[in-house]
């Protein structure tokens, strides 16, 4: 049926007066160091007529047609003499003459694109399930889902970025630098039939138009206000893209430009999710063309960026973003899904216009040398990548597996315990640059932190020790500060529910600490002290990192620069144990005393350390 509908979208159209609706990118800007824009313009027949443009320093190079006649692709160069106005593009035919006015900004000075680093802790939200600020744009009537219901896990709740915006004095006090919120663009999907429950796109990597945040969360001016306020308050702000992937709904899916748009299939063909046939030397075609073309799943088309027009759309787009709301970094949904030279002239493109801004893909994979190949790396790869960073999967499993294994006999194992997540580190050699990774323990996909570690307080605290303490820039999901916990048991529903007290009318406000029991307070106050210590410290946070083979349980690691030393040491056992420092005397030499970060107890000896059962300890090494 899909295949029938996407075929029928090419169909000729009967004869009818041309028309221009639409024109992407809406606007673009002098001064970029890119002077060229590929447009695509869009309306009834727009593709049958004759087009030229007449401003001084824009130049139409070309204009090219396609299979279907209501679009016309338009090549400008923009010299750099061009001055911000009023573009007119004209299109002609017989008689008849279409004009349609495009904006040619002024590039303004105001801060983006500054980029993440290990300097920065990045707390991911969903805006559907963090706060509600405006009631009046809950739902709308003329949207394909015109639903709203807090008490349906599966449909959208409310959230938006007025409500997000009135939270960012919360992660302030919390400790964050940066906050990445899931996609904010138009996500006007219809509910989909899901394992048998009808679902919204609520999480947002639907996009059913490019150029408009969704009016549920408060639309562009929204998000342009939230950028700014976030700035003013000293947060960074991260995007999530997607490429790979359009939803079901979205505008030119409905009146394709051509039938190589999208990955079409003589019949429906979903992708494997294997990473292996991308990698592997003896992979057969048919298993990579399933990986990276079949569908990630039915009522989420699967772009073509093999199509030049769907290249330079993408690309333009990404541009688009950065310069229009002003976003610091750049997360890539299903990294591993896409074209990889479509990826490298994607991250290239926006690297040239912004050298500063961090770019960070989502490739779900379990192998160190996978996860290497779809960033920079030292590995003798047919394709070598150029995306700086990526969220480290890896360290994620390993430090999942390590502390689910904490308090048991299987912390002293030859391979198991805080033996994981040191052998992952080990194997940083591979990267260009780890310290570009992004690493975490939970996110909106996975099952809940404090769950995947039976609810263990001192799991728990252990966990968030080692992801703000080792290498990589850290994140951190949305309510792990909160202890709220859930399996994704039935569905990922149970690991989005809504952050309590977001919402007028909320029994309990957990953004105050009134609002949070005591253990909740414990743990938000954990990650308070080890952000805020994290945050003005940068030995901590970007010094380099030492570690120690991890014996009987115990793991050691430094991280250290000319400014100072710390030291990170866990007991991984269920019994209090003694560790002499001798051993570390390559990092402790002229090292007399320290101070407990956790507690802001002063050790005066450094000979032998008191290490209670369970337990990470966090310190500061002084002379």
């Amino acid at each position: 049926m899909l295949r029938l509908l996407l075929a029928a979208s090419l169909l000729p159209l009967a004869a009818s007066a041309q028309s221009i609706t639409r024109v992407n990118p809406t606007n673009w800007w002098v001064g970029m160091k890119n002077g060229s824009v590929q447009l695509l313009v869009y309306g009834p027949q727009a593709g049958t007529l004759s087009y030229t443009v007449n401003y001084p320093g824009v130049k139409l190079v070309k204009a090219s047609t396609v299979e279907n006649p209501n679009y016309a692709f338009l090549d400008l160069t923009i010299a750099a003499t061009a001055k911000p106005g009023t573009v007119s593009i004209v299109g002609k035919k017989g008689t008849q003459t279409v004009t349609q006015k495009w904006e040619l900004l002024a590039r303004d000075n105001t801060v983006k694109a500054q980029g993440v680093t290990q300097a920065d802790l990045i707390y991911l939200a969903m805006p559907d399930r963090f706060a509600n600020g405006d009631p009046s744009n809950d739902k709308f009537a003329d949207l394909a889902d015109p639903n709203m219901d807090r008490a349906n896990p599966f449909f959208r709740h409310g959230g938006d970025l007025q409500g997000a915006a009135q939270r960012i004095g919360y992660l302030k006090d919390l400790g964050m630098t940066a906050v990445w919120f899931t996609p904010v663009l138009e996500n006007d999907q219809p509910l989909t039939n899901e394992g048998g429950t009808m679902r919204a796109a609520y999480h947002g990597y639907g996009f059913t138009d490019h150029y408009t945040v969704d009016r549920r969360l408060g639309g562009n001016a929204a998000y342009k206000a939230y950028v700014r306020q976030a700035h003013a308050a000293g947060l960074k702000v991260v995007q999530d893209a997607v490429y790979n992937h359009v939803g079901i709904n979205h505008w030119f899916v409905k009146d394709l430009p051509m039938k190589s748009w999208l990955h079409q299939w003589p019949t429906y063909t979903n992708t494997s999710y294997r990473q292996q046939p991308i990698t592997d030397p003896h992979a057969a075609q048919i298993d990579r063309r399933v990986t990276l073309d079949g569908w990630f799943v039915p009522f989420l088309p699967d772009l073509n960026q093999q199509n030049p027009y769907v290249a330079n759309f993408l690309i333009q787009h990404a541009i688009w973003s950065v310069e229009t709301f002003g976003v610091d970094a750049w997360r890539i949904d299903t990294y591993m899904y896409n074209d990889q030279p479509f990826m490298n002239r994607c991250n290239a493109a926006l690297l040239t216009e912004y050298p500063k801004i961090h770019i960070f893909g989502e490739s779900s994979v379990t192998s160190i040398v996978d996860q290497a190949y779809y960033v920079k790396n030292k590995i003798d790869f047919p394709f070598k990548s150029n995306q700086p960073g990526g969220l480290d999967f890896v360290v994620e499993g390993a430090m999942l597996a390590g502390l689910k294994e904490v308090g048991t006999p299987a912390a002293t194992g030859w391979d198991n315990g805080p033996q994981r997540l040191y052998q992952a580190l080990a194997q940083d050699a591979v990267y260009q640059d780890p310290t570009k990774l992004v690493t975490f323990i939970d996110n909106h996909d996975h099952n809940r932190f404090l769950s995947e570690v039976g609810e263990d307080f001192d799991r728990y605290k252990i966990g968030l020790t080692w992801l703000l303490t080792t290498r990589g820039i850290p994140s951190l999901y949305y309510g792990t500060e909160i202890l709220m916990k859930n399996f994704k048991d039935p569905t990922d529903a149970e690991v989005r529910k809504d952050f309590p007290g977001g919402w007028p009318g909320d029994k309990e406000n957990k953004f105050t600490a009134a609002g949070r029991s005591q253990k909740e307070n414990e743990a938000f106050n954990f990650v308070r002290t080890l952000a805020t210590y994290r945050r003005t410290h940068p030995a901590l946070h970007s010094g380099k990192l030492m570690q120690y083979l991890p014996e009987n349980g115990l793991y050691v690691y430094f991280r250290y620069d000319a400014s100072g030393t710390v030291m990170v040491a866990t007991n991984t056992t269920d019994k209090a144990a003694a560790l002499p420092t001798a051993r570390f005397a390559e990092r402790m030499s002229g090292f007399n005393k320290a101070r407990n970060v956790l507690n802001g107890e002063t050790l005066s000896s450094l000979a032998t350390l008191q290490l209670p059962a369970k337990t990470a300890v966090v310190l500061e090494l002084m002379k």
